[in-house]
C-alpha cells in the first residue's frame, strides 16, 4: 500500500474542542499537505484521506459535537433534578411539620376546653346568669367564654393554613421534578442514540485504522533505513577526516577564509566568492574533503546519535528522552560547544545567515512559509537532506529538505550570533503549525497539550504508539519514556512498580465507557487517553492522602506528569487515579 500524507490536525477526526467555546467548523487545510507544499508528501495517513473516510469523519465530528452538547445539558438537567428532588423533601418536611402542628393545636384546643368546661361545670351563658352575682360577674364569665372560642378558632385556623400552603408547595415541586425527571429521560435518549450512532462510525473506521497502521510500520521501517545510511555516511566522513590526519579546528578559526589553518583552503560559494566558517582540504589523491568546524562535528554528531528518539511539542523538547525541532537544534550545538536559543524565532533572529544555495552540512535551516511565521528549523545534512525533530513523522529523523517559500532561510551557527534582526511572524489568521505539524492552542494550565502526529482521538495507529512496560499499555512514545522512568523511582521507594488501570484509549473503548458511565466519561474524541497522554493508576495512588498519591504529587511533575486541577480535591470532579503527561 502506498505510504501517502498525515491527515493535518484540523481535519482530523474528533480534535479537541476548546474548552467552553462553541464548536465551529474547523479551517479547511487539504488533508495530507504540508505548510506551504504544493502536493502532499510522503507520510503515513492515506487511509485517511480518502472522501469516504472523510465523510464518515464528517459525521463521526457531528456526532461528537451532539454528545459534547447533550452531556452538557444532561450535568445540567441532573442539577436541576437533584435541585427539585430537593425541593420536594423540603416542601414534604414542611408538610409533615405542618400536620403535625394541626394535630398538636387540635388536641390542644381539645383538652383546653375540656379542663375549661370541667371546671366550670360544663358552663352556659344560661347557667351563667343563674349563678351569676350580679350583672358584672355573668358578663365578665361570658366575656371569658367568648374569648377562649375565638382564640381557639384563631389558632387552629392559622394551623389549617400552614398545612394548606405547605400541601400546595408539595404538590408543586413534584410537579417540577416530574419535569425534571422527563427532561433528563428525553436526554438520555437522544444521548444513547448519538453513542450508538459513535459506535458505527467507530466501526467503519476501525479498519481504516488497521490500514494506517500497516502503512505506519512501512513508514518507520524505510525511515529506520533512511536514518542508519545517514548515520553510516556521516561516520563514513568524519573517519575520513581522521583517516586524512584532519583535526577539525574550531570555529573561530575557519570564521577568516583569508587565514585558514594549515593544509586547509578556502571553499567558494555560490558567487564564487570563499565562505567563512567553513573550508576544504586537498586529498593526495587530488579529492577535495570538506572540513567543518570541531563544534559542528560536535553537533551533528549529537543530532545523528538521537535519530529515532520521539518528538515533543511545546516544552521540554530539548531531551535527552525526546526534542521538538528547536529543542534538537539547540542541544545538538550547545553539546558540540555552541549556545545557541531555544525558540526557533530567536534562532532565526540572531544567527548569521548565508545564502541558500551556500548551504553546507551542520548549518541550520528554517522552515515557513512566511504566512504561517517561522514554524520549523533542521540540520543540514547535504544539499538534498536535513536532520530535525518532525511533529507528523513523530520523531528525530532525516527528510527532504522543503523547497519553495516553505525555506525560509539558511544560516550557519559557526559565524556565531548578530544583534537580532525580526524573524517572520504569522499573518495567517489560521492555526499555528510547528515543527511540520498544527499545534493546538494549550487546553489549560496542568493538562495534556492534545492532538499530535496528525491521528484523530483514539484513532492512532499502535505502531505510532509506544510500550510502557505494563502488560499492552500504550502511551505516546515520549510519554511512555518518561512514565517508565517515574516508574523505576516509584518502585525505588515503594519496592514495585506503578500500578495501572488504563493508559491510550481507542475511540471504541470512549464510545463503550461513554455508554456505561456518560456522567463520569469524557465525550468519545476528547479524552486524552485518545491521544495517549493519560493514565489511570490503582495500588494506592487511586485515592487521596495515601502514601503513592502523596509521593506522585511531590516528584510525578519532575517526569512531566501531574494530576490536572480539574480533578484534584475540592474541584468537584476529583479523580486521583488520573494524571496527564504535560512535558517537563
Amino acid at each position: 500500500m502506498k505510504i501517502a500524507a498525515a491527515l493535518a490536525l484540523v481535519a482530523a477526526l474528533l480534535a479537541n474542542p476548546l474548552a467552553g467555546a462553541q464548536p465551529t467548523e474547523p479551517p479547511q487545510v487539504e488533508a495530507g499537505v504540508g505548510p506551504g507544499a504544493p502536493v502532499p508528501d510522503s507520510r503515513p495517513g492515506e487511509a485517511f484521506a480518502d472522501p469516504k473516510v472523510a465523510e464518515l469523519q464528517r459525521t463521526a465530528t457531528d456526532v461528537q459535537r451532539e454528545l459534547s452538547d447533550l452531556s452538557d445539558k444532561i450535568r445540567t438537567a441532573e442539577d436541576e433534578l437533584r435541585q427539585a428532588t430537593g425541593q420536594v423533601e423540603r416542601a414534604r418536611g414542611e408538610r409533615e411539620a405542618a400536620d403535625k402542628i394541626v394535630a398538636a393545636q387540635q388536641g390542644e384546643v381539645d383538652a383546653y376546653s375540656a379542663a375549661l368546661y370541667s371546671a366550670l361545670a360544663q358552663p352556659s351563658e344560661l347557667q351563667m346568669l343563674l349563678t351569676a352575682g350580679g350583672p358584672e360577674e355573668f358578663l365578665q364569665g361570658s366575656s371569658l367564654i367568648e374569648r377562649v372560642r375565638i382564640d381557639q378558632d384563631q389558632r387552629l385556623a392559622q394551623a389549617v393554613g400552614r398545612q394548606r400552603g405547605a400541601q400546595e408547595a408539595e404538590n408543586a415541586a413534584l410537579g417540577t421534578e416530574r419535569a425534571a425527571a422527563e427532561r433528563k429521560a428525553d436526554l438520555d435518549r437522544r444521548n444513547g442514540d448519538a453513542s450508538n450512532r459513535a459506535a458505527a462510525v467507530s466501526s467503519e473506521l476501525r479498519g481504516k485504522v488497521e490500514d494506517t497502521n500497516a502503512a505506519v510500520i512501512a513508514q518507520q521501517t524505510a525511515q529506520r533505513e533512511r536514518n542508519q545510511k545517514t548515520a553510516a555516511s556521516w561516520k563514513a566522513y568524519t573517519d575520513k577526516l581522521a583517516l586524512a590526519g584532519i583535526v577539525a579546528p574550531n570555529a573561530a578559526a575557519l570564521r577568516d577564509p583569508a587565514q585558514l589553518p594549515a593544509r586547509l583552503e578556502p571553499l567558494p560559494g555560490s558567487t564564487g566568492a570563499p565562505q567563512p566558517g567553513v573550508a576544504r582540504a586537498t586529498l593526495p589523491t587530488g579529492e577535495k574533503l570538506l572540513v567543518l568546524p570541531a563544534e559542528v562535528i560536535g553537533a551533528v554528531n549529537t543530532a545523528v546519535g538521537v535519530l529515532g528518539k520521539p518528538y515533543v511539542p511545546g516544552s521540554g523538547g530539548e531531551g535527552p528522552n525526546a526534542y521538538s525541532c528547536d529543542g534538537l537544534v539547540k542541544a545538538a550545538f550547545g553539546a558540540g560547544g555552541l549556545s545557541l536559543p531555544g525558540a526557533v524565532t530567536e534562532q532565526m533572529s540572531v544567527l548569521t545567515p548565508v545564502p541558500t544555495p551556500d548551504a553546507q552540512p551542520g548549518d541550520v535551516v528554517f522552515l515557513g512559509p512566511a504566512r504561517l511565521g517561522v514554524q520549523g528549523v533542521g540540520i543540514v545534512l547535504d544539499e538534498r537532506t536535513m536532520l530535525t525533530a518532525d511533529g507528523r513523522l513523530a520523531g528525530v529523523v532525516v527528510t527532504d529538505l522543503p523547497g519553495g517559500d516553505t525555506l525560509l532561510g539558511v544560516a550557519r551557527p559557526a559565524l556565531g550570533q548578530r544583534q537580532p534582526q525580526p524573524a517572520p511572524q504569522a499573518t495567517d489568521g489560521g492555526l499555528r503549525w510547528r515543527c511540520g505539524g498544527v499545534q493546538l492552542p494549550p487546553r489549560g494550565p496542568g493538562e495534556a497539550p492534545g492532538a499530535w502526529g496528525g491521528y484523530p482521538n483514539g484513532l492512532i495507529p499502535q505502531a505510532a504508539l509506544c510500550l510502557i512496560g505494563v502488560g499492552s499499555h500504550s502511551l505516546r512514545c515520549d510519554a511512555a519514556g518518561s512514565f517508565r522512568a517515574m516508574s523505576d523511582a516509584f518502585a525505588s521507594v515503594f519496592g514495585r512498580a506503578i500500578c495501572l488501570t488504563d493508559s491510550y484509549r481507542t475511540f471504541s473503548a470512549q464510545v463503550r465507557l461513554y455508554g456505561v458511565k456518560p456522567a463520569l466519561a469524557a465525550v468519545p474524541g476528547t479524552s486524552n487517553h485518545g491521544w495517549g497522554l493519560a493514565v489511570d493508576l490503582c495500588g494506592g495512588a487511586q485515592s487521596f492522602g495515601t502514601p503513592e498519591y502523596a509521593w506522585l504529587a511531590q516528584n510525578a511533575g519532575v517526569f512531566g506528569w501531574a494530576n490536572p486541577p480539574w480533578a484534584r480535591p475540592g474541584r468537584g470532579r476529583e479523580e486521583p487515579w488520573h494524571w496527564e503527561y504535560i512535558g517537563s
